[in-house]
């Protein structure tokens, strides 16, 4: 009896797993093209990229930096008029989906 358990546990712990990587897969698809529509002017958004900025960072370089982690990142991006970007009035769940990508870069 024991062993039922621990196999229905473990089926329902791995059911878990999978739902959570397709969603976090998600809305990484939905950051990329959030940034592709919005970012891409200025920001190398993506590695095959060959135009933007000289003068902004790239994500990569964004998605790595210990500066801007998920929460600072977020609050950054959640307040208006930056003073040197344009006010995107990004939704929350589309600076969710954005922070996804950029850190996942």
């Amino acid at each position: 009896m024991k062993r039922i358990c621990g196999l229905q546990c473990a089926g329902t712990v791995a059911l878990l797993l999978m739902v959570t990587c397709e969603s976090a897969a998600s809305d990484r698809l939905r950051g990329r093209a959030i940034a592709q529509r919005w970012c891409s002017e200025c920001h190398v958004v993506s590695p095959g990229q060959v135009r933007g900025s000289d003068t902004v960072p790239t994500f990569a370089q964004i998605g790595e930096s210990e500066r801007f982690d998920e929460r600072s990142l977020s609050a950054f991006l959640a307040t208006p008029h930056h003073s040197r970007m344009p006010n995107l009035s990004l939704t929350r769940a589309e600076i969710v989906d954005l922070v996804a990508y950029i850190k996942s870069k």
